[in-house]
This record gives structure tokens, C-alpha cells and sequence, in this order.
């Protein structure tokens, strides 16, 4: 843990939180690994710290691989650019078992991150960012003639003034896509230490670069290089937090409704027999979205409007455009305009759960 370089001081600082850390004692979930990823991630963005330790313990218990990458894309993903110290910390925990072991085990590690990310102001600009780019209907050119470019031309286009998106996409090429295949985007290899590289022309400290490069290293998700380029323009801005409204909830055995959603078996089995409701939701996906598409897209639309919700969000402009782009505008060529059905959805939440509640 000796050195000078960004990932070098993050173990070390991470290593003197610890030290001074008692873990917490849980109790694991009953519940599948799936819904407790799900429960832990969202337990975060919610400030609930006590089932978000419970998820921990019971993915450390059942499948401690799955622990570490859900907790390195949690701190990407949902508390980014406004808390880049605590990211830094996650990270630093990605390290290995042999290394988590110096610090007195995997518990105590795992307790104490999760901790941090649930205290942490949360941005989930970075999230916004990858799904705008890849989805905005008006990007759809540039997904197709970018993967064309040089690594150079890609870099070069990503540090410029082009658009925000244009500017990510072109970054998210230079790293490659293949570590996430994605269906709107071509596979294309990249050089992610060139990307990484060019990151610094835009002004970007150091410890920055090397925490986002780690970051992609370890867990293979573009919100790293995502939160590294949206940086400079947190930096500028002025902001402020604030709790997001919180959706109507029941609990469902160990773990709040919430917790059973798109991507798990269980919330996808409840969104398919709430289609087959009466809902004014389930009526308008019958009459705007193609019966094979259904479910996705209102797994989709139930994200937006409760599984994303997060305490303590941190209000700037450019992280308020991208959350309103992909809310209203990137939920595909059926919906071109979400107002009407994200409004019917928070008006059905109950309803939802009721259909949960029964299924799951």
C-alpha cells in the first residue's frame, strides 16, 4: 500500500478509515442473489442503510463475486461526480481478496463501503449520459458512423466541443464496446488506455483518470470513463441536493416492492401479469408498444419512475437535461414522448405492487 500514485493513496486511505471502523452485524436476506443485488443497489440510492447492509452480507455469503462488482458499478453509477472521494474509496476495495484481508476481511470492507455510498450525495449523471447516448434518437448517425473513426479521431471529438453526447459516444468507441455489448451500438474494439489517456487533455486531475481507469479495469462498465468526462463540467456548475419524491412501497417478505424489478425474474414475471390488468398503464402499452416489446418497456418506465429514485441527488444542470432527455425522449421509436405514460405509471405504482405482492 506504499506509494505516491492516485491508487496507491486511495488503499492507504481507505485502509485508515477502516481501522477506525466497527462493521455492523446483519443478518442475511431471504431472498435470491438477484433481488438482493437489486436491493442493495437501490437500498443505497435511498439512504437505507440497514437493508443495504443485509443485501451485502447476503451477497458476501452467497456470491461475494457478484458483491464487489455490483458495489464498483454502484459508485459509478449512482453516487459519480458528487462524491468522487468516496468512488475513489470503492474502488480501492477492488483490489482482491488478498488485499481486502489486510484490511481485517471481507465484512468489514463491505460494510464500511456500502456505508459510505449510502451516506453519500448521490449524481446519476453518468447513468443518464450512457443511456441518452445510447438511445437519443437523434444520435442514431453517429452510433452508426463513429465506430469508422481512429482511436485519434474518437479521443479527438471526446475532449472537443461537440455536443455532450457526441462526445460520449465518441469516447465510449475509443474504449471499445465489447466489454458491454450493447443492441443500439456497433462492436467495435477500442483502446481504452488511449482513451483514458486523452481524458487528461480536458483538464482532469490525476487522481480522476487513474480512479475512472480502475474503475473500467475492474468492473468493465463505460459510466468510469463517463463520470471522468462529466467532471470538469460538475466542477463549473453550481449545485445543490435534494431527495427525489419517494414512490409508494410495500414490503414483500425481507425486502420493500421496489426491490423486484426489470431485472430480476420475479419483477419481470410481475410486470408481465400486470399487463394483463386493467391498469390505465396496461392500456396504453396494449395500444403504443408491440406485444413483444412490452415488458422491457415498462420495465423500463417503472425505473424511471421508482427505480432510480435516490436521497440526497445532486441538482446540477447539465445531470437535470440529462435525466429530463431520458425520462421523456429515449424509451424508442414507439414512444417518442414518455410524459403521458410516466404519469399514468406513478398514478398505478400501487397497483403494481399489489401485483408483486401476489406473484412474488
Amino acid at each position: 500500500m506504499n506509494g505516491t500514485d492516485p491508487l496507491s493513496i486511495a488503499r492507504q486511505q481507505l485502509a485508515d478509515a477502516i481501522s477506525l471502523y466497527q462493521p455492523p452485524t446483519h443478518s442475511p436476506l431471504n431472498v435470491s442473489p438477484w433481488i438482493a443485488m437489486s436491493a442493495l443497489q437501490k437500498a443505497i440510492r435511498r439512504g437505507q442503510e440497514n437493508l443495504a447492509q443485509r443485501a451485502a452480507a447476503t451477497l458476501l455469503s452467497v456470491s461475494p463475486e457478484r458483491l464487489w462488482r455490483r458495489c464498483g458499478a454502484i459508485a459509478f453509477e449512482d453516487v459519480g461526480v458528487a462524491d468522487l472521494d468516496t468512488v475513489s474509496l470503492v474502488t480501492a476495495a477492488l483490489a482482491g481478496k488478498r488485499f481486502r484481508a489486510q484490511l481485517g476481511g471481507e465484512w468489514p470492507v463491505a460494510s464500511f463501503i456500502v456505508s459510505k455510498m449510502v451516506q453519500a450525495p448521490k449524481c446519476r449523471a453518468a447513468d443518464d449520459l450512457l443511456l441518452a447516448a445510447e438511445s437519443h434518437p437523434a444520435y442514431e448517425q453517429a452510433r452508426r458512423e463513429l465506430p469508422s473513426l481512429t482511436v485519434q479521431e474518437l479521443t479527438d471529438i471526446a475532449t472537443g466541443s461537440a455536443p455532450l453526447l457526441m462526445r460520449a459516444l465518441a469516447l465510449w468507441y475509443a474504449v471499445g464496446t465489447q466489454r458491454r455489448p450493447s443492441s443500439h451500438l456497433r462492436l467495435r474494439k477500442g483502446d481504452p488506455a488511449a482513451a483514458f489517456d486523452a481524458l487528461y487533455d480536458l483538464g482532469i486531475p490525476t487522481t480522476v483518470v487513474e480512479i475512472a481507469r480502475e474503475g473500467f479495469r475492474k468492473v468493465g462498465e463505460i459510466l468510469s470513463p463517463f463520470v471522468a468526462l462529466l467532471s470538469p463540467m460538475r466542477q463549473q456548475a453550481t449545485a445543490n441536493t435534494e431527495d427525489d419524491e419517494s414512490p409508494p412501497e410495500i414490503m414483500i417478505g425481507d425486502v420493500p416492492s421496489w426491490a423486484y424489478d426489470t431485472y430480476t425474474r420475479e419483477g419481470r414475471r410481475a410486470l408481465a401479469v400486470f399487463l394483463e390488468g386493467s391498469s390505465e398503464t396496461a392500456r396504453w402499452v396494449h395500444n403504443h408498444i408491440p406485444p413483444k416489446q412490452r415488458v422491457s418497456f415498462l420495465g423500463t418506465i417503472v425505473f424511471r419512475v421508482e427505480g432510480g429514485a435516490v436521497k440526497s441527488r445532486l441538482r446540477w444542470p447539465t445531470a437535470d437535461d440529462l435525466r429530463r432527455l431520458v425520462d421523456i425522449e429515449c424509451n424508442g421509436p414507439h414512444c417518442p414522448d414518455a410524459t403521458e405514460v410516466l404519469q399514468l405509471m406513478r398514478a398505478d405504482l400501487t397497483a403494481l405492487n399489489e401485483v408483486r405482492r401476489h406473484v412474488c
